[in-house]
């Protein structure tokens, strides 16, 4: 029975991974951590830690869990180079999950835009990218898009930097062969929404994965804290624990 610590507890992700940990037979929520609770003693006593906060928090935590030795299950999305580098270097010493999606449906997701990008390539498909989430979502792209745009940059030899457009207005031009567009939508209660278009002429291929439930996400994450559990130090993600690499 892994004994899971989950943190940012009253908000609406905490409060269903709660649920999630609860649910699962092979695990059991034994702590929880709030605001204005001491996070260090949260930490005591439990197998896997998994925080879906912010990620200004982050650096606490991993300082936490560094000092406990407990292995940590990450899912907040929108850390800078430096907050990701001080993920890199915690995972030296403690096994680590850090994804920015856990659903299994958006794991295939990922997999089948890499398989597709190899055998479609960028040189006559149109590559464009889309993402909708809830109106309070605060990070754009989202993490999942962000994942995608990494995986189409690797299989095209293009750049995030140099290649990717974020939306389009006025009179631009032409669409250069190795652009890959990326759209942000805002509204309403979604939950979250990703598409990949291969767009040609005469034909066009479209990867979507609609999430109707945070349950998705959560049950993931709790999947990946009971199997981090066995795992030696190091720097996994969700296709690590679905063995999809």
């Amino acid at each position: 029975m892994t004994k899971l610590l989950i943190t940012g507890a009253s908000g609406r992700m905490g409060e269903t991974l709660i649920e999630a940990g609860q649910d699962n037979i092979n695990s059991e929520v034994s702590s929880t951590h709030d605001i204005g609770k001491d996070l260090n003693s949260a930490f005591e006593g439990v197998d896997v830690a998994i925080d879906f906060t912010a990620h200004h928090f982050t650096k606490e935590v991993l300082a936490a869990a560094l000092k406990s030795n407990t292995p940590l299950v990450i899912g907040t999305t929108g850390h800078s180079d430096e907050e990701k580098a001080q993920i890199s270097e915690a995972a030296k010493t403690l096994p680590i999950v850090f994804a920015p999606n856990f659903s299994i449906g958006v794991n295939t997701l990922f997999w089948l835009t890499r398989k597709a990008t190899q055998i479609l390539g960028n040189d006559r498909f149109d590559i464009e990218v889309t993402e909708m989430h809830h109106r309070h979502k605060i990070d754009a792209p989202s993490g999942t898009a962000r994942r995608l745009l990494e995986i189409l940059n690797e299989e095209t030899g293009t750049s995030y930097e140099d290649d990717v457009t974020h939306g389009r207005v006025g009179n631009i031009g032409a669409r250069p062969n190795r652009e890959i567009g990326m759209h942000t939508l805002r509204g309403g209660d979604v939950v979250g929404d990703h598409t990949v278009m291969y767009a040609a002429d005469g034909e066009r291929i479209e990867l979507t994965h609609k999430a109707s439930s945070r349950m998705t996400f959560a049950s993931g994450a709790v999947q990946a804290a009971i199997w981090l559990q066995e795992q030696p130090a190091g720097l996994y993600d969700m296709q690590d624990v679905l063995g999809l690499k």
